[in-house]
């Protein structure tokens, strides 16, 4: 599953030609320009603008197979978070686009039974059912979502890591997309479980940072910095730490080192 680069319009088009030669694609393009319409001003946590959350959903969906239908309800599966009139997509796109973009909102993917799921990977799904079309859609929302998951608050990483290595990584395994399947768990892995090294990294730069203490304090300040290390959940979260302590570091060793000052007697 290719992720390299800004998701674009030629992007999503170009798969989707790949997969279905003889397709119109012209309503993707219409879909793309109403989803940076109506998701003009916003932002994700990044910064980035939120069309390409929109674009990157659909670029996924597309490379699965999907055929334009639903890449363009993929383009709009936020669309109900902005001022677009609740009738607007089913008047321009149909009732069957708007239909399967308000059931990926709703649907429970515990309710979707593994054994009625059948993607086939070898090539492009051409008539996929709608809860196959509903399950694509949520797991690139997902894929993408966890894609950049270090935007998210820490506490919040950790329950959405858990749920799509429980709930989705399975699901997409069992539709026989094992390369969106395995990044998922992957991705999760990596914040539910960081690697060692990456924990090594910061632990030897805190060692390292208290060779500018005095010598007396050195293996305190250790100890104590370590021991914070380890307690937080992340790697994101434990270079911030770091990050705090190498800012910190000159003063608190000018503090450390300046002589006490005694109070004098009367």
């Amino acid at each position: 599953m290719r992720h390299g680069g800004s998701p674009s319009l030629d992007g999503v088009l170009g798969s989707v030609r790949a997969h279905h030669p003889g397709a119109d694609a012209s309503l993707i393009t219409y879909a793309h320009d109403e989803a940076a319409r109506w998701h003009e001003g916003q932002t994700r946590r990044n910064g980035d603008p939120f069309l390409t959350h929109c674009l990157a959903v659909a670029a996924i969906v597309a490379d699965i197979g999907m055929p334009p239908d639903v890449v363009c309800a993929a383009l709009l599966h936020d669309i109900e978070d902005t001022l677009c009139p609740p009738r607007h997509v089913a008047e321009q796109f149909g009732p069957d686009v708007a239909q399967l973009i308000a059931d990926v909102r709703v649907v429970e993917l515990g309710a979707i039974r593994p054994g009625d799921l059948d993607f086939d990977t070898a090539g492009p799904v051409t008539h996929p059912t709608h809860q196959e079309a509903v399950l694509a859609i949520r797991l690139a929302d997902r894929l993408h979502n966890m894609r950049t998951i270090a935007f998210v608050a820490p506490a919040k990483q950790l329950g959405k890591a858990r749920e799509t290595i429980q709930v989705f990584a399975p699901l997409a395994s069992a539709a026989g997309l094992t390369g969106v399947s395995r990044e998922l768990h992957d991705l999760s892995a990596a914040v539910l479980q960081p690697t060692p090294a990456a924990f090594a990294v910061t632990t030897r730069m805190l060692s390292l940072l208290t060779l500018v203490l005095p010598g007396a304090q050195r293996a305190r300040w250790r100890e104590e910095w370590h021991a914070e290390l380890a307690a937080l959940p992340n790697r994101r979260t434990r270079i911030r730490f770091t990050a705090r302590v190498l800012l910190g570091t000159p003063r608190l060793s000018l503090t450390l080192r300046r002589p006490v000052r005694r109070e004098r007697r009367r």
